[in-house]
């Protein structure tokens, strides 16, 4: 879809101003977006200690081979949750392709498929996402506290999370140093 209020396969970065806490610096993938919601999953951020293998030991698969890769804090809807955003040269029983853009499985499916060599070429974990119902973002994007950028596998698959916010930012063209930490009222 040209429409740009239609942001699947786009990356949302949260301004410094963001007035959610919980969003602060965040790097979310858009994964769908239409106008009965939008559903997200953040990229910017991982969990301290927590690795692609301690889940894999959570359902009682071999890790194999497969890289201990770090787990994405996806969002704060149902953060339990697992998420996989991969490349688009596999799919499972669930795989959703992503505006042509990359790929979103959540089954136990695409985790043994890694784990056994058979899965995905490029792929990252998350726990939890980011949601909005209908309007809700929309919203949101015409205040400030968000900047839309295009979706990059560079940046997904690349860039290590602690750095996607920043590059985020440069890919756009914009100095995240000049960003203001706060908005006023008129």
């Amino acid at each position: 879809m040209d429409d740009p209020v239609y942001l699947s396969g786009k990356f949302l970065l949260a301004m410094p101003a963001m007035p959610d806490p919980r969003f602060a610096h965040a790097v979310v993938a858009m994964c769908a977006h239409g106008k009965e919601g939008a559903v997200g999953v953040g990229i910017g951020q991982t969990y301290d200690g927590l690795g692609f293998h301690d889940l894999l030991e959570e359902f009682s698969i071999d890790p194999g081979e497969s890289e201990n890769a770090p787990v994405h804090i996806g969002g704060p809807v149902e953060p339990r949750r697992g998420f996989v955003i991969h490349s688009r040269d596999w799919g499972g029983q669930d795989t959703l392709d992503v505006a042509g853009c990359w790929s979103l499985s959540s089954t136990v499916d695409v985790l043994r498929a890694i784990a056994g060599s058979r899965g995905p070429s490029r792929w990252l974990v998350a726990l939890g996402y980011a949601g909005w119902g209908e309007g809700q973002l929309e919203g949101e994007l015409t205040r400030p506290g968000w900047v839309t950028v295009k979706g990059d596998e560079a940046l997904l698959f690349d860039t290590a999370a602690a750095q996607r916010w920043e590059r985020g930012f440069a890919g756009a063209g914009i100095d995240p140093r000049l960003l203001v930490g706060s908005v006023g009222r008129a």
